[in-house]
């Protein structure tokens, strides 16, 4: 696979995982305490996928550069640890996953600031 296709399909599992998540979220069995973090985890989950595409498409269009990786690499990365812990924590109620989380949002801000290198 082309590396310029790759924040496309990255794009594209975000998106998809994000709607089903969010499905489990609206028809699964989350208590009504843990609704908030599930909510948060789905929201910045479904977030990614369009900043990923953005990243595809800036690729997509920019001269061929060892940076073009970063962003998609660190909004992909953030992403999962930033709600991978939540919906853990929500579905689970063990909050300990959840100390990673802040790691996973600085991660996410580091990836929108890369996008500047593009």
């Amino acid at each position: 696979m082309a590396a310029a296709r790759v924040p496309a399909v990255l794009a594209g599992l975000a998106g998809a995982s994000g709607v089903a998540a969010g499905a489990y979220g609206a028809h699964g069995s989350i208590d009504e305490d843990s609704r908030a973090t599930y909510e948060t985890a789905n929201k910045y989950h479904l977030l990614s996928a369009p900043a990923l595409l953005g990243v595809a498409a800036l690729v997509r269009n920019s001269p061929r550069s060892a940076l073009q990786a970063v962003p998609a690499a660190l909004l992909s990365t953030g992403t999962a640890l930033f709600c991978g812990p939540l919906y853990h924590a929500a579905l689970t109620g063990d909050r300990k996953m959840a100390r990673v989380a802040p790691l996973g949002g600085v991660t996410m801000m580091a990836g929108w600031v890369a996008c500047c290198l593009l």
